[in-house]
């Protein structure tokens, strides 16, 4: 897959699964939707749902997709998996596919995704997706993963995790625009070692941070079988 993001949460499986699985829990705490919601199922089918993302107050990227998981695996381990698309001409992403994987160890839950998608746009989409929608979004499925993280642990609800976010950020913004305007006073070296510490210190522990995930796969990584089985439904 193109994107990995992981983490360990140090939680119970039944409320790790809840709160990625139920799409209202789900849209609560990532950052790249801003609602999901499932459609009419047939029973035995897969799932089919419709998401949506806010990028100004009046402009929305909307998508379908279906997914499907495995709750009861003889390992103990769980996964779900997923096939979108979007057919919204300002939607970079045309269409995609992906995976989560949830394996039990003795410090806690392993959560980890694979996905991959196609840009549209042509030469131009592929240059942009490169460049900068696919960092972004690698950086912004790993922020969610640690807010997420911070929700199931600690109890610190996805709301609460971006006002922290936000207002240590506008500290931060704060220290380095000072720094920078006592430049003609302060000597110029303690100006910018203030600006760069600011800038580059590590968020504070109730803070999420894109940084405390796994951002590479540990060895070599296999999509699960589910998948092959979604794309060819």
């Amino acid at each position: 897959m193109g994107l990995y993001v992981e983490t360990v949460i140090d939680a119970d499986m039944e409320v790790l699964w809840e709160r990625t699985q139920d799409p209202a829990r789900h849209q609560s705490w990532d950052l790249r939707f801003t609602s999901i919601s499932h459609l009419p199922r047939v029973e035995g089918a897969p799932q089919h749902f419709r998401y949506a993302t806010r990028l100004l107050p009046l402009l929305w990227i909307a998508g379908t997709g279906v997914s499907a998981g495995e709750r009861q695996r003889s390992d103990g381990t769980r996964v779900s998996a997923l096939r979108f698309a979007s057919g919204h001409p300002l939607s970079l992403l045309a269409e995609g596919s992906g995976y989560w994987r949830y394996i039990p160890g003795p410090t806690g839950i392993r959560f980890l995704t694979g996905y991959d998608y196609r840009p549209r746009w042509g030469r131009c989409g592929a240059v942009a997706d490169r460049l900068v929608f696919r960092p972004l979004m690698g950086w912004a499925t790993a922020w969610s993963f640690d807010r997420l993280r911070l929700w199931c642990e600690r109890g610190t609800h996805p709301r609460a995790a971006l006002a922290r976010a936000l207002a240590e950020s506008a500290l931060r913004l704060a220290l380095v625009l000072v720094a920078l305007l006592a430049s003609p006073v302060a000597p110029l070296a303690l100006a910018a070692g203030t600006a760069v510490l600011a800038a580059l210190l590590p968020p504070l522990s109730g803070t999420p941070a894109a940084r405390r995930c796994r951002r590479r796969p540990p060895g070599r990584v296999r999509a699960p079988r589910l998948l092959a089985i979604l794309e060819s439904s």
